[in-house]
């Protein structure tokens, strides 16, 4: 992590934002090295329940920097395989700054303001859950520099949205509103003040067996590369773990006691 990017926890909660609000936190070298760095710190933090993800200033993430972007035709821009070594598991080093999200083993919640636009979406993207201003602009930005989307885009709007609107997005660059984002599939829903919203949301996530949690979130990151009966054995698996665990247990007294749980931290 770097100072492009900021974690505060508190109560299970990490409060991350990108710090780069005098660009809209434009997405330069430095702001994958902080994104990337933030995920690998995050999933290591067992005390970690639940993540908010917003961006500081004015935007969500207004994608790639464009001083970044024309420096892409010199030094090693076209070099073979730059791109498609694997860094990180399925993902490369780029596509980490999205997918890396889906992979932490924790809900993260997206706080959408101002635009999120190209990279900043397909981040976004990566959030198990988005809340979005009415007003917030968003795209598919990359056709506009001749180029697609390469942050996970298109696996994480094909389970979103439906695909004649995944490649009319891709093909046009459109922008579109909070509102549309919400109507297509690729937000869950508007609120004036996002980052509150989420906030309340993950207080109440946080407040779950983060066991179960965690359990739901293995089991909800299957649904695009398993099969039925795959599926059914996860479930039963999942279950298997946690019935009878300390978590579980307490989960059972709390709400038989009429009291807030008490829950230690995820097995």
């Amino acid at each position: 992590m770097n100072d492009r990017v900021t974690i505060s926890i508190a109560d299970g909660i990490a409060d991350v934002r990108l710090n780069r609000a005098d660009k809209m936190n434009a997405l330069d070298p430095a702001m994958f090295d902080g994104i990337i760095g933030s995920i690998a710190e995050l999933a290591a933090n067992k005390a970690v329940r639940v993540v908010v993800l917003s961006g500081e200033g004015r935007a969500f993430c207004a994608g790639l920097d464009f001083a970044s972007f024309a420096a892409m035709d010199k030094g090693n821009a076209r070099e073979p395989g730059r791109l498609t070594t694997r860094t990180h598991g399925d993902a490369n080093r780029a596509q980490q700054t999205a997918w890396g999200w889906r992979n932490l083993p924790v809900p993260v919640i997206a706080a959408v303001h101002g635009v999120a636009l190209g990279g900043g979406l397909q981040i976004c993207l990566g959030a198990d859950i988005r809340i979005v201003t009415p007003d917030a602009r968003l795209s598919v930005l990359e056709i506009k520099w001749g180029l697609v989307p390469d942050l996970a885009g298109l696996p994480l709007m094909r389970e979103l949205a439906r695909d004649d609107v995944v490649r009319e997005l891709t093909f046009t660059g459109r922008q579109f509103s909070g509102e549309e984002a919400v109507r297509l599939g690729f937000a869950t829903r508007t609120a004036a003040d996002p980052h509150a919203e989420a906030m309340a949301l993950a207080r109440e996530i946080a407040g779950k067996s983060p066991d179960a949690i965690r359990a739901a979130k293995r089991l909800l990151n299957k649904r695009g590369d398993s099969n039925e009966p795959d599926l059914l054995m996860a479930e039963s698996l999942e279950q298997e773990r946690l019935i009878g665990s300390p978590n579980q247990l307490e989960a059972v007294r709390a709400g038989m006691e009429k009291r807030a749980p008490k829950f230690s931290e995820a097995g």
